[in-house]
């Protein structure tokens, strides 16, 4: 092309730029979001099309041979370079349920975009694991796309389950976009041994939810004040929990009872929390021997407890739907969970078909956000990877690169139905997001900081084994067993995975884990 053909494209371009108010640009704006992004859209198509005229300016003048990532938005660039592959079908795994709520929804859009077709494939969480590992060793696998709790990511990569994204992120990922991430979540959430093999997708975390009405009754703040000494607000420890729970189930049992949380279905992220939080580490970190078994870990087990005669009865095999059921119902002063009983039970969604089997509210106006006592747990969560068995995998990054944009990904965390939870520090910053109902600023602003504070889950090779030993003798617990006895099991089976990895391997990899600021109370 010569330099006066160059000069008519670039005149061209910017007539087109003039005139882009009256063509379909406006249609797409009011798609997208509402009122918050219209500008923000305008803006971004404008500053696309300007840095594109002068990047072809750049390359075909003067040559310059150097990768460069795309002007303008992820989503926007993501689209731009997936048409070339039109016609394909991308198959991406889900928890089943809920979860998979996310890719019958957005899939679609994304194939009305780029013409690449989305197939969504339904695991039950107890089979994510196993599934994908099994597949990839057997040359069975037909995903293109994982759905990746970030705790396991390192016997993914060890395995050879997930593709490195260094490269296509470096390629078509912009750095501001991407730093848009929470930190917490970008960091950890990512990376294997410096190599990024997944993008975050999904802000789990626990938080306490308390009654507010009953915590500002003036007669409950007396009498409390005069039981214990000390001020009715939401508690910072867990024997302050304890207290709470006490007074309020036997101020108001059985009609509201003073607190629970999900027993059943892996218990040991509240395990590891409260461990964590009174100053247990998982294991010497020279010889590597597990410490779950020592005072810290009694202590913690005893704990946990301790509220359960204050929970409503049976509370013990309590799964997530039936604790989130006590909440909703109002039985519930205190309860602790992830992120979306903190939005359902103020109505938020509950209109929608697929949330039609939400139990109806009982707590709308009166539900108060706080940080889970001694600090939450990063419980599970999950990050976008792409399978090293896929044949599309440039495709594939490219989706996953749109649905975690700061468009997009905001659309999918408002999203009721679809468990996405805010991650980005412009979700919590949404005025958006804000505007939904009376505390959402609230809420929002405790799950950024339960973001920069919560524990992050054991994420180095054994991970999953570790936890599934772990559930183990936390549900044997909770049934009644010794919990001296019990953990010392819990201490050899752990001990017993350590070795058969490898201590030296696992020495290192427990290190680097260690190093995190959210690995351990601070």
């Amino acid at each position: 092309m010569n330099r006066l053909s160059i000069v008519l494209l670039v005149f061209l371009l910017l007539g087109l730029i003039a005139a882009c108010g009256q063509a379909a640009e406006p249609q797409v704006v009011e798609k997208v979001v509402t009122v918050e992004v219209e500008k923000e859209v305008e803006k971004v198509v404008t500053v696309e099309v300007e840095k594109e005229v002068e990047k072809v300016v750049t390359v075909e003048v003067e040559g310059a041979g150097e990768a460069m990532t795309p002007a303008g938005s992820a989503a926007d660039i993501a689209v731009q370079a997936a048409k070339q592959y039109a016609g394909t079908r991308l198959v991406i795994s889900y928890e089943a349920g809920l979860q998979a709520q996310d890719g019958y929804f957005f899939g679609p859009q994304w194939t009305d975009l780029t013409g690449i077709e989305v197939e969504v494939v339904e695991v039950p969480f107890d089979e994510l694991y196993a599934n994908t590992i099994n597949e990839h060793l057997a040359g069975t696998s037909t995903v293109d796309i994982i759905n990746v709790v970030p705790g396991w990511m390192g016997d993914f990569a060890a395995a050879g389950v997930l593709e490195p994204l260094d490269d296509f992120v470096d390629q078509y990922y912009p750095p501001e976009e991407l730093a848009d991430i929470h930190p917490t979540y970008l960091n950890n959430w990512s990376k294997v041994g410096g190599i990024t093999y997944a993008i975050p997708d999904d802000g789990d975390v626990h938080i306490m939810y308390y009654r507010r009405d009953l915590f500002e009754d003036p007669e409950n703040q007396t009498a409390f004040q005069e039981a214990y000494g000390y001020e009715l607000a939401p508690p910072t420890t867990w024997d302050v929990w304890n207290d709470m729970c006490d007074f309020f189930t036997e101020k108001y049992a059985p009609d509201i009872y003073g607190c629970a949380f999900q027993r059943k279905g892996q218990p040991y992220h509240w395990f590891n929390s409260v461990f964590r939080s009174f100053g247990g580490e998982f294991f010497d970190p020279e010889t590597m021997k597990a410490q779950v078994n020592n005072e810290i870990g009694v202590k913690t087990a005893e704990t946990l407890m301790a509220s359960l005669p204050d929970s409503p009865p049976g509370a013990v095999e309590w799964d997530f739907i039936a604790a989130f059921s006590g909440w909703m119902d109002g039985k519930l002063a205190m309860y602790i969970s992830w992120p979306p009983p903190g939005r359902w039970s103020e109505g938020y969604g509950s209109q929608t078909e697929q949330l039609a089997w939400l139990p109806p509210t009982n707590v709308v106006g009166k539900v108060g956000y706080a940080i889970q006592p001694g600090g939450g747990e990063l419980a599970a969560g999950f990050s976008l990877g792409v399978s090293a068995d896929s044949a599309n995998k440039e495709a594939a990054y490219l989706f996953i690169q749109w649905l975690t944009s700061k468009d997009i990904s905001l659309q999918r965390v408002m999203t009721p139905f679809a468990l996405r939870d805010p991650y980005r520090l412009s979700h919590y910053d949404s005025a958006l997001y804000k505007s939904q109902w009376t505390h959402a600023p609230e809420y929002l602003a405790v799950l950024e900081e339960a973001a920069e504070t919560g524990y992050l889950n054991l994420a180095f090779p054994g991970s999953r084994e570790y936890e599934e030993a772990e559930e183990q003798a936390i549900t044997a617990i909770y049934a009644g067993a010794d919990i001296k006895e019990t953990l010392d099991k819990l201490a050899a089976d752990w001990d017993a995975i350590t070795e058969r990895i490898g201590v030296d391997k696992q020495r290192e990899s427990y290190a680097n884990w260690a190093a995190s600021p959210n690995a351990y109370a601070k």
